[in-house]
């Protein structure tokens, strides 16, 4: 099995193609990457920006190169040395246009005769043999269909069952002899018979464990190994499949054997299953681990503290509860058409009412503190959920010590569909909502975290790093993805208000008497984002605000916005640009920020680039990335500048220390150093300072048997310079070495920190005997 040293993620989609991709190898390769990260390129929906909702899994996307930009791609990599990776979506297809899709066409088109009821997940007897599609504004709504061309229209095509039109009827009787029935939109929340992903009805769950669907919609990808054009997969969402193990063994069987990643959020503590034939995860827990590095634990009492005032409350969040809250609010909102699809599953009796089998069902996710189990693995956090459900809710106990054997049997519907089920209300609930609500520090509330592990100690991080390297030394590592909430960049210098509390509240305390947002917690998370984006446009923070709101949901939310809080909402974003009290405001606190947020930006990469893992660099964040969510983090990537500053540090001479060069050059000299020399990356040991300033460092070496790379790097830098700087601190080298990001060369021995860190807040350091 081939397998990747680092990995470049790159959006591909109609304003980048494979071609374009194809043309940027040559700057990849000299960056020092080693495969390409291709994001999903088979067809999708037309304009899709993302690729995740597929609609012809048998071709690659004309729109994005189709099947000759993917060998153009794979050409071009060859040429160069680079490998593929490739990501796949087998839970879901896209299903907003049917006419884009033609299984969902004749699913739509045949009903429960078609071939494709067994490829879709459709409840048909729920639906009175029908699949129920949301799209209506409202069912009043059915008065606006047409038939046009032996088709039924209502913004989209659909297709009309054979024999089911003749001249003289209208639309409404025609659509009453089809295989589905249009609703309206909000009908989904409960009344939905499909499975889907999370709560976006337009995309549409698919059974990949049936073997011929697995085959129908593999077909392409299987063909990519054939043709060797590509060399590893990353799947998305494997938790949303009925069988992830059966799934992964089926597929490593039918690459040929090939390097695979799962898209998983493991939550702190949690491993996986040893039986799933994958080479781990795509690094949000990596992520979660180099963050708390650079949060000051000092800073937690006060920012519960300011939390507490900001909510007027004599607490601060009680998270726990929080997202209990917030997951129930899922589990009886938005995803109640899933819980009660379970229900059904349960057998009416007196014992087990469909109604109280529905509340418990719910409550018993709600207090899951993972997003899923695997049957039998993970069986004891399933037995200690329902324990909690029944403390919380003593009156449904009955009901719960009912429904114990069956959610507990692996063999069961019910407990198969749980696990599909559990997760979808751990992501809404918890990264759709909490993420957004328990704002005291917003490092803490990325995708894969718990926001109550405040911070981290080098010690603790180095036994994390020891067992990542003894256990899942080929699991991705990141720091930014399409999916994170802040950027890299963004983070690091949030970070920085941990060891900034007093600025913090001063500068919180002044916008918000200048330009209010009524919502403390919110206007909290609003401000950190803006200070950790900044320099950014009006349309980009209005974006973001603007959905931070809804997805909290405590103001405003997405199906029925609160209008009068909107508009205050923008006017705070707007005082940025227009009221200049706002923006001095702004540019002082950022200035108190920097340069330690550039310090941590550039010690979390060379740590995330050379700890133990395949470390991946999204698009774009070799120079600083202030990005914020989705669709932020998407924006087209300037790839010439970034060509043209990679030429000007290989020139040889020192670059004048802006972010960008300096970002550039610790990105490009760590990943040609991992691809040139591995044999300096095969081992884990804790390198201790000494000293004064000790606790700020965080060091290791790289060797296993032999003297392998040492990294350095600086965490705290504002408290490091409030406290005297380095002084006496020092570190011990192994042997010789040079430091590959400025080319001093130091002996072994006693080093002083100071000297080791006098142009770069981080050292890479190289044996040269």
């Amino acid at each position: 099995m081939r397998t990747p040293v680092s990995t470049y993620r790159l959006q591909i989609r109609r304003s980048f193609t494979l071609q374009d991709a194809a043309e940027l190898t040559g700057y990849l390769h000299n960056l020092g990457v080693d495969w390409v990260y291709v994001s999903p390129i088979l067809t999708a929906e037309e304009g899709s920006d993302h690729g995740y909702d597929v609609t012809d899994p048998s071709s690659v996307d004309p729109a994005r190169g189709g099947t000759e930009g993917l060998a153009a791609l794979s050409k071009a990599a060859r040429s160069k040395g680079l490998g593929i990776l490739a990501d796949i979506v087998p839970n879901h297809m896209g299903v907003a246009s049917p006419g884009q899709n033609a299984w969902w066409w004749q699913l739509l088109k045949e009903g429960r005769s078609s071939k494709y009821a067994e490829a879709f997940d459709v409840d048909w007897d729920f639906g009175g043999g029908k699949i129920r599609i949301p799209v209506l504004g409202s069912d009043d709504d059915l008065e606006q269909l047409t038939v046009v061309d032996g088709e039924l229209h209502y913004d989209h095509r659909f297709p009309l069952a054979e024999g089911s039109f003749s001249a003289g009827d209208s639309p409404q009787d025609v659509h009453a002899r089809q295989n589905y029935e249009l609703v309206g939109w909000r009908r989904a929340d409960a009344e939905l018979n499909y499975r889907r992903f999370f709560a976006v009805n337009t995309l549409a769950g698919v059974r990949v464990e049936v073997p011929w669907v697995f085959d129908e919609a593999h077909e392409e990808i299987v063909r990519w190994f054939r043709e060797e054009l590509v060399d590893g997969l990353r799947i998305d969402h494997p938790d949303g499949l009925a069988d992830p193990e059966g799934y992964l063994a089926r597929l490593r069987k039918e690459t040929g054997g090939a390097y695979l990643l799962v898209e998983k959020i493991l939550e702190p503590g949690e491993k996986l299953p040893e039986t799933f034939d994958c080479e781990g995860t795509t690094g949000y827990d990596a992520l979660a681990d180099v963050d708390r590095l650079f949060v000051d634990p000092a800073a937690e009492e006060y920012l519960d503290s300011l939390d507490a005032r900001l909510r007027d409350a004599a607490q601060p969040a009680d998270y726990e509860d929080m997202i209990h809250g917030t997951k129930r609010r899922i589990a009886d909102g938005i995803l109640r058409s899933e819980i009660l699809r379970l229900s059904r599953l349960v057998p009416e009796s007196p014992e087990l009412p469909r109604a109280e089998v529905a509340d418990a069902l719910a409550e018993i996710i709600c207090w899951f503190p993972i997003y899923r189990t695997y049957l039998p693995h993970g069986q004891e956090i399933l037995e200690e959920a329902i324990e909690r459900a029944g403390q919380h809710r003593p009156g449904l106990l009955s009901v719960l010590n009912g429904l114990r054997p069956l959610l507990v049997d692996p063999t069961g519907e019910l407990a198969r569909r749980f696990q599909q089920t559990s997760g979808m209300v751990m992501a809404k609930g918890v990264e759709d909502t909490a993420f957004f609500r328990y704002t005291r520090l917003g490092t803490l509330t990325e995708v894969g975290a718990d926001p109550t592990e405040f911070a981290l100690s080098p010690d603790g991080f180095h036994e994390r790093m020891a067992r990542r390297q003894a256990e899942i030394p080929l699991s991705m590592t990141t720091l930014s993805t399409h999916d994170t909430k802040r950027s890299e960049d963004a983070r690091a210098r949030i970070s920085v208000i941990s060891e900034s509390v007093p600025e913090w509240e001063l500068f919180l305390g002044t916008v918000q008497e200048l330009a209010p947002i009524p919502d403390g917690p919110l206007a909290a998370l609003v401000w950190q984002s803006i200070a950790g984006a900044w320099p950014a446009d009006r349309g980009r923070l209005q974006s973001y605000a603007l959905k931070a709101a809804r997805e909290a949901g405590n103001s405003t939310n997405w199906t029925d916005p609160n209008l009068d809080f909107e508009r205050h909402l923008a006017a705070a974003v707007d005082a940025v640009f227009d009221v200049p009290e706002v923006a001095a405001a702004l540019e002082n606190f950022v200035e108190e920020l920097e340069p330690f947020g550039t310090s941590n930006s550039l010690s979390a990469k060379l740590i995330q680039l050379t700890m133990p893992g395949v470390p991946d660099v999204y698009q774009g964040t070799e120079f600083r990335d202030g990005s914020l969510t989705d669709p932020d983090n998407r924006r087209p990537v300037d790839f010439q500048a970034r060509i043209a500053a990679l030429a000007e540090l290989d020139t040889g001479a020192r670059p004048a220390f802006t972010e960008e060069a300096a970002k550039l050059l610790v990105v490009s000299r760590a990943l040609r150093l991992r691809r040139d020399r591995p044999e300096l990356f095969a081992g884990y040991q804790p390198v201790h300072a000494s000293g004064a300033a000790a606790d700020h460092v965080v060091a290791f070496n790289r060797g296993a048997d032999a003297p392998g790379v040492v990294t350095v790097g600086t965490r705290l830098p504002k408290r490091l310079a409030r406290e005297g700087g380095w002084r006496d601190t020092v570190i011990d080298l192994p042997v010789n070495c040079h430091d590959e990001l400025t080319g001093t060369i130091y002996d072994a021995g006693s080093v002083s920190v100071a000297t080791l860190l006098e142009h770069y807040p981080v050292a890479l350091l190289v044996p040269t005997d």
